[in-house]
């Protein structure tokens, strides 16, 4: 791609609408960061003597992804993040890992939001499985990635990011009576839980079906942390929920969950009411969010779904 084809860079919809919705949540600078992105792409090609091939469309909600080909013809992956995403602790993340269950980093000495990455196949997920195999396939690759965090790390808690989530919460609650009595009791779920937290692991922090792609190393590995470090319920909560929209179509989609949340559990080794605790945090959080940033829809189908836990 010549210097003339970046300047009518357009980044991918999907990318701007959330960094629109950052904004709305009080984010700062992605906007800034969407403007240079143009420069920041042909930095990074130029520095690491990569080719484009193409962006992934429609790509993530938190960084621009690109398919690339290294110097010696090698393919790869360039992912671009601004700091809001947190992509230092990404590759923290990865390198601790060290392609353990996850794509394997290929510049771990690298810095400013920039991580190239192996190719894995980014249009084939575990969420193109049939559902039950889909989540014992996503499940075997999670229980890979739960590992002690390294010394002195670097990561956010699970009790410090459910903290500025909580306060959020709060605020949605106050000035949206509707939502009201499922906060009061996901934030309730929160403080018993971090009462009595088990053992702590590296967790990849937004783990989902779509998350897990199939690569060459392993049959599948999972991308796109955002890690904490914190007990295993929480990581796994997020999977609960996975196809929430086929879940509600359901007449037997609320049976059907708790049927999810036993089996997860016991497949797994965690505590079945904590797992459901914190399912029910998480749900209701990115309901109030979705409602917050003008995603109705969305809103409906993950507070409908807090409600049968």
């Amino acid at each position: 791609m010549t210097r003339r084809a970046f300047e009518a860079f357009e980044p991918p919809q999907r990318l701007v609408r959330a960094l629109a919705e950052t904004r709305q949540s009080g984010g700062d600078g992605a906007q800034e960061w969407l403007s240079r992105l143009p420069d920041i792409l042909q930095q990074a090609l130029d520095l690491r003597e990569l080719t484009l091939e193409r962006v992934q469309a429609p790509g993530g909600r938190s960084s621009l992804v690109l398919l690339v080909r290294q110097i010696d013809g090698t393919p790869a992956v360039l992912k671009l993040a601004p700091g809001r995403a947190r992509p230092e602790s990404e590759r923290a993340a990865l390198a601790h890992w060290d392609g353990r269950g996850a794509v394997e980093l290929l510049n771990p000495g690298d810095s400013q939001g920039v991580l190239l990455l192996e190719r894995l196949r980014p249009d084939l997920s575990v969420r193109s499985l049939p559902e039950a195999k889909a989540l014992l396939e996503a499940a075997a690759t999670l229980r890979r990635l739960w590992v002690e965090p390294p010394e002195a790390h670097v990561f956010e808690t699970v009790g410090e990011r459910t903290g500025r989530q909580a306060e959020a919460m709060r605020a949605g609650a106050q000035a949206d009576a509707e939502v009201r009595g499922l906060v009061e009791a996901a934030l309730a779920a929160r403080e018993e839980l971090l009462a009595a937290a088990p053992e702590e692991r590296l967790l990849h922090g937004t783990f989902r079906q779509s998350k897990v792609l199939a690569g060459d190393r392993l049959p599948w590995l999972a991308v796109g942390p955002d890690p904490v470090v914190g007990e295993c319920a929480f990581d796994l909560a997020r999977l609960v929920r996975d196809r929430v929209e086929d879940l509600i179509a359901s007449p037997s989609g609320a049976a059907t969950t708790r049927r999810r949340v036993r089996k997860l559990a016991d497949s797994l080794d965690v505590d079945q009411e904590r797992l459901r605790g914190w399912t029910l945090f998480r749900a209701v959080e990115s309901g109030v969010r979705a409602r917050r940033v003008g995603r109705p829809r969305d809103a409906e189908l993950l507070l409908e779904f807090a409600g049968w836990l």
